[in-house]
Parts: C-alpha cells; sequence; structure tokens
C-alpha cells in the first residue's frame, strides 16, 4: 500500500466517523496544515507536524544542528505553502540516555532557525529510546479564509516553483550537505498577492504536482523545470526535501522575483514535454 492509499483510507474512515471536520477545524487532512478557525476571529491558525527518525531522514554521524534545523524547516515549510506567518512551535524528541551532547546540538540548529522567524518553542516532549525520533508541531497564523489550499489551482494559472529542484536529492547522492530554506518570507507575499493554490515540495515534484492537480481536480502541462547545479533531471523531477513551494499564478499576477513558470493548469492529466510524468518521488510505504 502507498502512503497515498493509507492517507485516503484513514481519511475515508475520519469521515465515515464524522470526524474529518468540526470543533473549529475547517480544513483537515490532506492539505500542508490543519486549519483552525475560532468564531468570531479575524485570523485562522494553522497548525502542521512533521517527524524525523534516525536511519530513514537523517544518520547518527550527520551533524546534530543540521538535524535540528531541518526538523523545523520542514514544519516551516508547510507554513510557508498555506501563507501563515509561524508562531510557536512544540517538539517531542527521543534520544539514548547518554546522548545529551547530541541533544544540545540538535537544539543549536533548531533555534538558529527559530529565531529567524520569531518561533517561540512553547513545550513538547522527551523520552528515552535506542534510536532518535523527533515530532516538531508548528502553528501559524493567516487572515481568515485566505490559506493558500492545495485544492485551489483553476485551469489557465502558471505552474511556478520558488526555485531551482533537485538539491536535496543531490547532496543525498554525494553524502554532501544541504539545509533548505524554507520560504516563509515568499509564503507571505504569494498569499498577499493573492495567490490561492500552494504546497512546499517535500516528496518531489512528480509526486507532489501530482496530489495538487487531484486535490485541485485538474492537469497541467509542464515544458521545463529549473534544476539545481550539479543535479540531474532526475534529480529535479522526483527528489524528495528541497521544500520549494510549488505554486499557481493568475495569468494578471507577477511573477516574484527568483521564481520560475514552468508550465500551465489543464483540465485533464500531467504531462512533462508530452509525456504522462508519473509521481516517482518519495514515498515511504511504497
Amino acid at each position: 500500500m502507498s502512503e497515498t492509499e493509507l492517507l485516503s483510507k484513514i481519511t475515508a474512515r475520519a469521515k465515515r466517523a464524522g470526524l474529518a471536520q468540526g470543533g473549529g477545524v475547517v480544513t483537515g487532512i490532506g492539505d500542508d496544515c490543519a486549519i483552525f478557525r475560532q468564531k468570531g476571529s479575524s485570523r485562522d491558525l494553522v497548525f502542521t507536524a512533521d517527524m524525523m527518525h534516525e536511519g530513514v531522514h537523517f544518520t547518527w554521524d550527520e551533524a546534530p544542528e543540521d538535524v535540528g534545523w531541518k526538523a523545523l524547516a520542514r514544519s516551516l515549510s508547510d507554513c510557508a505553502a498555506m501563507g501563515a506567518k509561524p508562531l510557536f512551535a512544540l517538539v517531542s524528541l527521543a534520544a539514548p540516555a547518554d546522548a545529551a551532547s547530541w541533544i544540545d546540538g540538535f537544539y543549536d540548529g533548531f533555534f538558529k532557525l527559530a529565531r529567524k522567524h520569531g518561533v517561540v518553542l512553547a513545550g513538547g516532549d522527551l523520552s528515552a529510546t535506542q534510536r532518535i525520533s523527533c515530532d516538531v508541531t508548528v502553528c501559524g497564523e493567516v487572515p481568515r479564509g485566505k490559506a493558500m489550499l492545495r485544492s485551489s489551482a483553476r485551469t489557465g494559472e502558471r505552474v511556478c516553483v520558488s526555485g531551482a529542484l533537485g538539491k536535496a536529492a543531490l547532496s543525498l547522492d554525494t553524502r554532501g550537505r544541504f539545509l533548505p530554506t524554507p520560504r516563509v518570507e515568499l509564503g507571505l507575499a504569494l498569499r498577499a498577492s493573492g495567490v490561492r493554490c500552494a504546497m512546499d515540495l517535500s516528496d518531489g515534484l512528480s509526486m507532489d504536482l501530482a496530489r495538487l492537480c487531484a486535490a485541485s481536480d485538474c492537469g497541467a502541462l509542464i515544458d521545463d523545470v529549473p534544476i539545481a547545479k550539479g543535479a540531474s533531471l532526475r534529480h529535479a523531477l522526483h527528489g524528495g526535501e528541497d521544500y520549494e513551494l510549488l505554486f499557481t499564478l493568475p495569468a494578471k499576477a507577477k511573477l516574484p522575483r527568483g521564481s520560475v513558470v514552468i508550465g500551465t493548469v489543464t483540465k485533464s492529466a500531467v504531462l512533462f514535454r508530452g509525456e504522462l510524468l508519473k509521481p516517482e518521488g518519495w514515498d515511504h510505504f511504497r
């Protein structure tokens, strides 16, 4: 069973149980963040959670500062995709009892990125375990009803990415160092300019574009993609963890500096240079 199939199964069960929405949750499973709306408030709150596990997302010999940075960057990227300003984080961390120095390094990297975006560490949980795992939850805010959603693409809009792709996949192949830059400021600017559809590129362009098109009931015709220096076309199309933004731009909207138009939203099918683009990005369960 693929990750998409498993998620669909869980979502269907939540809907049958009447637990997919309610209690203030207006957007739940399936977008980059859940959206919570408090009655009478002019702001919506968004929530996202991301896990990282030793042996899956990082190795013991990787600098703990880098792991801490990446752990927060993943959740900040989700906020950026919604056009939300991040507010605070909760961190749950499980590590061996003798890993005190590693934990110190983890929080060095976490706090370095948190300071850049004014993110408060509000709490979390600690546990002892044999292999390191962490879970970061971030809460952000966005003007009521203005969050960018995967389901808001419209036929004729331009498909855009916020930068060159393939950097993370290249670093994995070459055992190099790559620290993602969550595009928080760009996300805020896109939302303020009227962009309604966006998501972050966590599992590769081919995989995430397929998810966006499925959510918006549309297709896309992709002409080309910007490729990071030294990376291959396969890295750019299918490599994950770049954490750039994928968004659709209305015809009259101005393209932000540094972003690249890669195609057009169509009525059906996802094509790259005229051929069907298979979603071959990262899937934990495949």
